[in-house]
């Protein structure tokens, strides 16, 4: 019993010399910082390999979560695209129709349906063998509407706050619902036709509203989002749409005022015709 007793009273008393010791307390803080450190960088690097696609759009680089206004700046810092994949495939089918555009500017402008010309309130694009595409998103925002029109086709609304909106139609397969934050270039649907412009076959109808006015999208392809939030949208008169006839009116006034000329030329020409006559009467006495 007295040698374990030793042995217990020997083992305290090392212990008691080594706490004494200065370097002891410094030593064990040190070690205990270094496996906690070591823990969070590992638990940091695996966690960050194990972020979702959609957790990482919301984190930055350094960890900081993105907020909405920063969502927002950047969202405003886009150019607007065209929407397909590749704007060098675009073909206008449909302009856009500007009243201070040309006559024939805006002939080429009309959209005929139900016997009736309508102005083309945006731009009609699509791809050469009038094949389908993929529509993408020409810049980022939250999708308000996504619905089948049995006039228009497939209808999907992207709204970039400010006022600014865009709107797709003519589609078929849409990939988004109601309430999706949509990315700039991101596949919306696709491409297809309507009832609306049978003649365009299959092609994207698309459009620019500020706050509620639609303005031309060929003016801004290429623009940064910012400045399209800035334009004032002027106040307008609703186009009225204009019967069939109504194109031909011109050609119709043409004509008339040409036929009333000839009517003029053939009026000036009869009362020279007596004169010729007594003439021909005059030396036929002569002769006599």
């Amino acid at each position: 019993m007295r040698e374990e007793e030793k042995k217990r009273t020997s083992q305290q008393s090392k212990v008691h010399k080594l706490f004494r010791k200065r370097w002891i307390f410094p030593a064990i803080y040190l070690a205990s910082a270094a496996i906690i450190l070591t823990a969070v960088l590992w638990f940091q690097a695996n966690g960050n390999n194990n972020l979702s696609e959609d957790a990482k759009d919301r984190y930055g680089q350094d960890g900081t979560a993105y907020t909405e206004d920063a969502m927002e700046v950047n969202a405003s810092l886009e150019n607007l695209k065209m929407p397909l994949v590749n704007d060098k495939d675009a073909v206008v089918k449909k302009p856009f129709y500007d009243d201070q555009a040309s006559k024939k500017q805006q002939e080429a402008a009309l959209v005929f349906y139900n016997n009736t010309y309508h102005p083309n309130t945006g731009v009609d694009l699509a791809i050469e063998g009038d094949k389908s595409f993929d529509v993408t998103a020409a810049a980022s925002g939250t999708v308000t509407k996504a619905e089948k029109d049995p006039l228009l086709g497939f209808v999907i609304e992207v709204d970039h706050k400010d006022g600014l909106v865009t709107q797709y139609q003519s589609l078929d397969e849409a990939t988004v619902e109601v309430g999706d934050v949509v990315k700039q270039g991101q596949v919306l649907a696709k491409a297809g036709k309507n009832l609306y412009n049978q003649e365009a076959n299959n092609h994207v109808h698309f459009e620019i509203r500020k706050d509620g006015v639609a303005i031309n999208p060929s003016d801004y392809f290429g623009k940064s989002v910012a400045s399209i939030k800035e334009v004032k949208a002027a106040e307008v008169t609703e186009q009225q749409p204009t019967t069939a006839e109504e194109p031909l009116k011109d050609e119709e006034t043409s004509k008339d005022k040409e036929e009333s000329k000839q009517e003029d030329k053939t009026g000036d020409e009869a009362p020279k015709a007596p004169e010729n006559k007594e003439q021909s009467a005059d030396e036929s006495k002569s002769n006599a």
